[in-house]
């Protein structure tokens, strides 16, 4: 298994691959985020700071507990600037007998250049 990122994929790649998130382990396996354009600009999306742990008091159990919630900050899309060859594939598959779908992209100076 291991780490990926995720692309959401709002560029026509074909069959199996537009409008749906993608994986890759070829960008910074950190569990980043990005979106891939219309247009084939590659966007990283950052959600840093849009959600902060509070300390509530539990009317039932005599203690207290610490809960994750959004806290109205708005994340942060930032285009990119990375050249290389990325393998993405689906990120849920469900068709059994069909073989698993791949594709390489070339992304140059953050833009889509080609699709293999």
């Amino acid at each position: 298994m291991g780490m990926f990122d995720s692309i959401h994929c709002s560029y026509d790649l074909g069959p199996s691959f537009h409008n749906r998130s993608l994986q890759t382990k070829d960008l910074h396996n950190q569990m980043m985020e990005y979106w891939l354009s219309p247009s084939g600009q590659l966007y990283e999306l950052d959600f840093a700071g849009t959600q902060s742990w509070v300390l509530q008091k539990d009317d039932i159990f005599p203690y207290e507990k610490l809960t994750w919630e959004k806290n109205g900050c708005h994340g942060k899309v930032r285009a990119t600037n990375l050249t290389r060859e990325i393998e993405v594939y689906p990120a849920k598959w469900n068709a059994h007998y069909a073989p698993f779908p791949r594709k390489t992209i070339t992304i140059v100076e953050g833009k889509l250049l080609y699709v293999h």
